[in-house]
């Protein structure tokens, strides 16, 4: 074997130490972080009362878990513990050059419930946090977990393949990359302000708060980071991952979702999960969180009192 074919092998195998389940247990708690095996300061909230049931929230892109106050402050009111950390590479964790793509966002959220001991765990997660939750029951199973979530997120797969027909086509995505290039602040902006809360439509009055908020918690985030993330989001085949959910799980969509269609993800998860409750927001845009987020915490409540 020559010098780089040994150098990459052990590149490898360093790698496939610092992932999955081995990795997560090693995790350590450093005030509000949780560090991992390879060294990423993962930031945290833990929120409401330490004996309450748990649900832990996992955001989507560009964001951080600033996206989940709504739902956090409300369900901790009601006696939840509540936990939500930011991404690799999002928010306020550390910004990693590699590692920015589903399996190691699993794993870092099994990180974060090793590290804290969170048991009979509700998994909330939105658009790539959903994807994050998907992989994680793959990747690790469901001993500690009570409850799927699922909200505007992007599983089963989003990009269009010979096996996934319906899916978006590759130019959606190298649109975002380009753009994220040329002007992420604006690209933003323009998420925002326009199709992210449906803020496009005939009549609708964008929300200078809530575009603010997101381009914020966006800017925040690397631009590595959130560049790789596209790929992430939009390229991991969750088919598979889907499958093997055994617990209780509630879909949340929208069906006028102009960024996470719902055909090819919210209804087409729900058909591949066992049982899956399926709840459709009429006229609901991506981001109900904020759009609907009333309706939102009554139903995850809902569902975490059954």
């Amino acid at each position: 074997m020559n010098t780089i074919a040994r150098t990459v092998a052990a590149g490898t195998l360093a790698l496939a130490a610092a992932t999955g389940p081995q990795a997560a247990s090693a995790a350590t708690i450093d005030g509000n972080y949780v560090v991992t095996a390879d060294g990423v300061r993962l930031y945290f909230k833990d929120w409401g009362p330490k004996d309450g049931p748990v649900v832990t929230f996992s955001h989507g892109w560009p964001l951080s878990s600033d996206s989940w106050e709504s739902q956090m402050l409300f369900l901790a009111s009601k006696g939840y513990r509540v936990v939500a950390h930011d991404r690799r590479g999002h928010g306020r964790s550390s910004q990693p050059w590699d590692g920015n793509d589903m399996d190691h966002y699993a794993d870092d959220l099994a990180a974060v419930i090793n590290a804290l001991d969170l048991r009979d765990v509700t998994l909330v997660g939105f658009s790539t946090g959903g994807g994050e939750v998907v992989r994680y029951i793959s990747r690790h199973g469901t001993s500690r977990v009570k409850k799927a979530v699922l909200v505007s997120a992007v599983p089963p797969l989003m990009l269009r393949t010979g096996d996934n027909p319906g899916g978006l086509p590759i130019e959606v995505f190298d649109g975002l990359r380009k753009a994220s290039i040329e002007n992420r602040s604006q690209l933003y902006l323009d998420i925002a302000s326009g199709p992210f809360y449906g803020f496009n439509r005939p009549g609708a009055t964008p929300n200078p708060g809530l575009v603010q908020s997101f381009w914020a918690q966006g800017m925040q985030g690397g631009h590595k980071n959130t560049y790789d993330s596209i790929a992430a989001f939009s390229a991991t085949d969750f088919r598979e991952d889907l499958k093997k959910i055994d617990v209780p799980t509630l879909v949340i969509h929208g069906d006028d979702d102009q960024i996470v269609p719902i055909d090819l993800s919210g209804r087409a998860s729900a058909a591949l999960v066992k049982g899956a409750e399926l709840v459709v927001y009429e006229g609901g845009p991506h981001g109900i969180t904020d759009t609907h987020k009333e309706r939102l915490n009554q139903d995850l409540l809902d569902f975490l009192s059954k």
